[in-house]
């Protein structure tokens, strides 16, 4: 049953479009999460900690300030796609961004010189050949500046064509940098990587064709377009866009939570920090490696590049470590508490911490304070490909206010 809220402050779930799969999104039970927030909102602004796919500044929308901050800078990028890009008398049309891109790709693939046909029946040794020639460009010298996805992906989650996309849509964003439709591309281009992908909706690991039934899967996201899976967000991000600037000045940061909190005042903070051993960074280096386009070492073991072709640097979260959770969770409640500013803290009866632990970490952090927790049923989004795509989760709001 949904809460009655008498709050003259009370925020809506808007509607928002989505921009990547994300591991444990909240988009599900946006309205679960606003009850929580409405109990405790009392006007000002909103600091989303870890804010993720930013589907918080989604929702929200112009409602009130957001800061968005999360560690990883493409969380960055999606949170000012939603509230602070908008349209300027000179912002592209898709056929100029193809046009620019078409011209990119056909001059790359020529230089590339290796055979990548998928329409044709292949058994696996086949596929597998033709995969193997692509993970080799990984020991290639390029002369030119924008390969880093041709060089380090091919034959992974993506082939050597669905990556000359990627890398040549990479160049026609960098044209817009300094313009607020910058990151309406970057947040369409994810979307393409996401669903064009072949792995499960994260890059944890790439999948190897083994069996037919395995083959005739990933054979699917071979054959499908990165271009036209932009071209559909693009349009879809392009049509809800105002063509004046936001009246509200929402913040975007890429810090730790503890230097962020020491940055804000007042308001409510929500947070909704990792729930388990794995660590996002490694779920989404992909994504952050193509925002940052900064040609990372890879991460190796035993002298060749792990399978996984993690950043050799990840942000390691505390949350996630099982020595370091409890402590994290004391820092994240002094922080909240020096801020002066009411908090609604998402968390799972499946985290790394039991429920009842962090309530009496709460009570201690926050004497005199009001502690409420709510709770909902949830199918937690794993994103794996069989058995174990969701898990049933019991969702918890800590409120503090």
């Amino acid at each position: 049953m949904k809460k009655i809220h008498n709050n003259i402050h009370e925020l809506k779930a808007l509607n928002y479009p989505s921009l990547i799969k994300y591991m444990g999104s909240k988009s599900k039970i946006m309205d679960f999460v606003f009850d929580g927030i409405n109990e405790v909102y009392q006007g000002g602004d909103i600091c989303d900690l870890f804010a993720g796919s930013a589907s918080l500044a989604g929702a929200i929308g112009q409602q009130c300030v957001v800061h968005s901050n999360d560690i990883q800078s493409y969380s960055a990028i999606l949170a000012n796609t939603y509230n602070k890009a908008y349209l300027e008398q000179d912002t592209p049309k898709i056929d100029e961004l193809i046009n620019k891109a078409e011209k990119i790709v056909k001059k790359n693939y020529k230089a590339l010189n290796i055979s990548i046909n998928y329409s044709k029946d292949l058994n696996l040794v086949e596929f597998n050949n033709i995969e193997q020639a692509q993970q080799a460009l990984i020991d290639r010298q390029f002369q030119r500046e924008w390969h880093l996805f041709v060089k380090n992906y091919s034959g992974t989650w993506w082939s050597a064509e669905q990556c000359l996309w990627i890398d040549a849509l990479r160049e026609v964003a960098n044209e817009y940098k300094e313009k607020p439709i910058y990151t309406v591309i970057l947040s369409a281009l994810m979307f393409s990587m996401a669903y064009a992908s072949q792995g499960t909706g994260h890059y944890a690991q790439y999948r190897d064709a083994k069996t037919e039934s395995s083959l005739s899967d990933i054979l699917i996201y071979r054959k499908r377009s990165i271009l036209n899976y932009f071209i559909r967000k693009y349009n879809e991000v392009l049509e809800g866009l105002s063509d004046e600037s936001p009246y509200l000045n929402h913040k975007t940061s890429t810090m730790d939570f503890k230097e962020c909190l020491k940055s804000f005042k007042g308001g409510v903070v929500y947070a909704d920090p990792p729930y388990c051993f794995v660590h996002y960074s490694r779920f989404y280096h992909a994504i952050e490696t193509l925002v940052l386009y900064d040609y990372p070492t890879l991460q190796v073991q035993k002298g060749s590049v792990v399978k996984g072709r993690y950043r050799d640097i990840r942000h390691q979260s505390p949350f996630c470590i099982k020595s370091q959770v409890k402590g994290a969770f004391e820092d994240l409640f002094k922080g909240v508490k020096i801020s002066n500013s009411n908090l609604v803290m998402s968390y799972s009866n499946t985290g790394m911490i039991e429920v009842d632990e962090i309530e009496l970490l709460a009570i201690k952090a926050f004497k005199g304070k009001k502690i409420e927790i709510l709770t909902t049923d949830h199918q937690h989004m794993t994103l794996g490909r069989k058995n174990d795509r969701q898990r049933d989760v019991k969702e918890c709001l800590l409120l503090v206010s």
